[in-house]
């Protein structure tokens, strides 16, 4: 990997004042989203950045739909290779998967079609064993090119369509030739895989801040990086610039103004001229603006606001400070203060409240889940990728010390553990998934009542935090789960209202 890293200076020495990067993080931190990590490049210099801990500069993070942004730059490599064609029929690439009767404007679908969103298809396909069958054989209703329609499984098929050219899918074709040269740590990577293996990437990569914002200085410098050409110029222009009309978003999605302006390549025309981004559900952005030579990426769970809009609207404001200036001298002392706190961020601290006189009454006593489910994991984003998600956990225990508890579990007849933070700390722990590549979760416990237990199982590679509150009577558990960070994952009726017996005690 030809790593180089950016020089780091202070917001003065490219032109911008660190108190409006304070102002901007006043309103990042006002209560409308949780921020996870943000970084500010311009003229090529990164000049802020900061993590909100436990997130940090090497975790990896879930992308959701900024992963489109890679599928679609695949494509464009594989188009700069001239192993694709923006004009190709997608039914000339998948012979075999094509329905035996094609319609007229199946046909007629291009991979441009697919890159922009007018597959003209009003519904979206499932993902099943037989993925992209399934996708060829929706109807195509319209004539492609000429509707828009928000289609996360036809980014995937981008990736499908290098696959199907080059034998590689998206993690072995872009290592070489993206990945190394650009400076991403490809090893770092993580994908959520559809049935056959190929990668999600219509939302199923997690990748680092500074991935997104190398992969978006690409787009900003024309796809050249160090002097190599690694997408054409007219592949990179394109992407950036209207290429379909997006104003059928406000239908479904009023409040996202930004989503209405236009679609390039798997990227977002943005409301301020010339401005664009890569974008994913709640608030995974990188943002593109030419005219003051800046990047903007960002990483943030914006609970309650799916497209994360006052953020945009919140980086637009500080644009119009940005512009408004016309002189900016040196101040070291205000450069200082900015770089402290954005070394000391962090999300809000877990409750404290570690005791009860319950504690010791429950300490060992093992129950076993009789009715619903119970589970400490996030399942909205198995949707994308047809996994059929996690067993559920069958009997557990707590077991409880003066600054931490330890829920004993089995899963799948499997006997696990987990230890959760009850001192106002949250406690690290390694528990892999089989519908997901994230593992990592950090785990706060508190007595919400006298007989009540809240565990919040934070998955930091993701946007996610799922409560679990265990209200503890005589006879067993009354079990119910609430998603407190994040979205996507509707909890069943079988998971709020579950139940647990105690077993005899030997």
């Amino acid at each position: 990997m030809k790593r180089r890293e950016f020089e780091r200076t202070t917001p003065e020495a490219v032109g911008l004042r660190s108190e409006d990067i304070e102002w901007l993080l006043d309103e990042l931190e006002s209560g409308f989203t949780e921020m996870h990590g943000l970084m500010i490049m311009r003229h090529g210099k990164v000049c802020a950045e900061g993590w909100w801990a436990p997130y940090g500069p090497g975790v990896r993070h879930g992308l959701q739909s900024l992963s489109k942004t890679y599928a679609a730059t695949a494509v464009g490599i594989a188009c700069t290779e001239g192993l694709l064609h923006l004009d190709d029929k997608v039914i000339d690439i998948f012979p075999d998967e094509a329905p035996e009767k094609p319609s007229e404007n199946l046909k007629k679908m291009t991979v441009r079609d697919v890159l922009c969103m007018g597959c003209g298809m009003d519904t979206m396909s499932p993902a099943d064993e037989h993925w992209i069958r399934s996708f060829l054989a929706t109807p195509v209703l319209h004539e492609p090119g000429t509707t828009y329609m928000y289609n996360s499984m036809g980014s995937t098929l981008l990736g499908a369509m290098v696959r199907k050219v080059t034998g590689l899918g998206l993690q072995d074709y872009l290592t070489p030739r993206l990945f190394d040269k650009i400076g991403i740590d490809a090893a770092n990577l993580r994908w959520m895989t559809m049935p056959d293996g190929m990668e999600v990437g219509g939302g199923g990569l997690f990748a680092t801040t500074e991935d997104n914002l190398r992969l978006m200085k690409l787009y900003a410098d024309d796809g050249m990086w160090n002097g190599e050409r690694i997408l054409s110029e007219d592949y990179a222009h394109k992407a950036v610039s209207l290429q379909n009309e997006s104003a059928t978003e406000a239908i479904g999605n009023p409040e996202a103004s930004d989503n209405f302006l236009g679609y390039g390549f798997q990227i977002w025309l943005c409301q301020p001229k010339g401005v664009y981004r890569a974008d994913g559900a709640m608030g995974q952005f990188s943002v593109v603006i030419p005219d003051l030579d800046m990047q903007i990426s960002l990483n943030e769970t914006a609970t309650g606001a799916h497209w994360a809009q006052k953020t945009l609207d919140t980086l637009w404001a500080y644009l119009d400070r940005v512009k408004a200036v016309q002189h900016v001298e040196e101040n070291p002392e205000q450069a200082a203060r900015l770089a402290t706190r954005m070394r000391h961020l962090a999300i809000a601290a877990p409750v404290f409240a570690p005791f009860s006189p319950l504690r010791s009454a429950i300490n060992g006593k093992m129950f076993a889940v009789t009715k619903g489910r119970l589970r400490l994991w996030n399942e909205g984003m198995s949707s994308l990728s047809g996994a059929a998600g996690e067993q559920a956990i069958e009997t557990a225990e707590f077991t409880f010390a003066d600054d931490h508890a330890v829920l004993h579990f089995t899963q799948g007849g499997t006997q696990k553990q987990l230890i959760i933070g009850t001192d106002g700390t949250r406690r690290q722990n390694i528990l892999p998934l089989q519908s997901s590549p994230t593992s990592r979760v950090e785990l706060a416990g508190w007595w919400e009542q006298k007989n009540t237990f809240a565990v919040a199982a934070r998955w930091v590679e993701t946007c996610f935090e799922v409560t679990v509150h265990f209200t503890f009577d005589h006879t067993g558990v009354a079990i119910t789960h609430e998603n407190t960070v994040g979205g996507f994952d509707a909890m069943r009726p079988e998971e709020t209202a579950a139940r647990a017996e105690f077993l005899p005690q030997t």
